[in-house]
């Protein structure tokens, strides 16, 4: 399994290494990290991050989202790839951030009354049914199998929703099973809680009566959210094997290469 470690500033970042994948082979330790943004890292988190020797970082956020969010903290020189997974037109992207960064929320009162979950569900569906999206997550598997890439850490801003449905087709590709990428998925919750809390909390302090049942469905990982998703793929590809050749290009051959990679002996 993988080596014990943890980021304050990003609580919920981990080591996808040690999941069982294709023909028992373990996925290999400190070759993928999946993270929160790293603006918030305290000074204590980046003798860690330099022992993790990132050579290449992915963040899915827009432009918009880096613009106000702490300057990512990194160790060395990684490469550093922007690919937004981003859609302008759908608030609940600028929302976590907002909420994320303790900003005023005024302005999302209308997304709140029409329901939050409802909201992060149709992100995912988002995920698997927009061209561009689509054309994100290829751009993302890509450097992931781009030579020289690796170790390589991707993230977005909460780490939970673009970074988890990026988590879910690197390791459907390399053969983990269903239940355990499930369960990556949602160990968010118990990994990120105390943020969360903090979060509400601080909010609260800010905005007296603020509606928080509208807000924590924005900072968790849910299974309906996971489930959304899944949908959307059997709609319109039938299955995940599918999704991933047909939709994101990841052919047996970059399977092959993958799992040659990242995959144990």
């Amino acid at each position: 399994m993988t080596a014990e470690w943890s980021l304050t500033g990003a609580p919920n970042a981990r080591d996808l290494g040690g999941f069982v994948g294709a023909e028992g082979r373990l996925v290999r330790a400190g070759a993928l990290i999946r993270a929160s943004g790293l603006g918030r890292l305290v000074d204590d988190d980046l003798p860690t991050l330099g022992k993790l020797g990132i050579a290449c970082v992915v963040d899915l956020r827009a432009a918009s989202e880096i613009e106000v969010a702490p300057p990512d903290r990194l160790v060395g020189e990684p490469r550093v790839v922007h690919i937004p997974v981003h859609d302008p037109a759908h608030p609940v992207f600028t929302y976590v951030s907002a909420v994320m960064l303790g900003h005023d929320l005024a302005a999302y009162e209308a997304l709140a009354r029409e329901g939050t979950t409802g909201a992060m569900e149709a992100i995912y569906r988002w995920f698997v049914a927009s061209p561009v999206a689509t054309e994100a997550f290829t751009r993302a598997v890509r450097e992931v199998a781009e030579p020289g890439n690796l170790p390589l850490l991707y993230h977005c801003s909460a780490g939970k929703d673009r970074t988890g449905w990026l988590s879910v087709i690197l390791l459907t590709a390399l053969g983990v099973d269903k239940d355990a990428i499930r369960a990556d998925y949602l160990r968010t919750n118990d990994l990120a809680d105390g943020v969360n809390e903090s979060i509400m909390g601080a909010m609260l302090v800010r905005r007296p009566g603020l509606d928080l049942d509208a807000i924590r469905p924005v900072l968790e990982a849910r299974g309906s959210y996971l489930d959304a998703a899944y949908d959307e793929v059997a709609k319109r590809h039938g299955d995940m094997d599918s999704y991933l050749r047909d939709a994101l290009g990841i052919d047996d051959a970059m399977v092959t290469s993958l799992r040659e990679r990242l995959l144990e002996a």
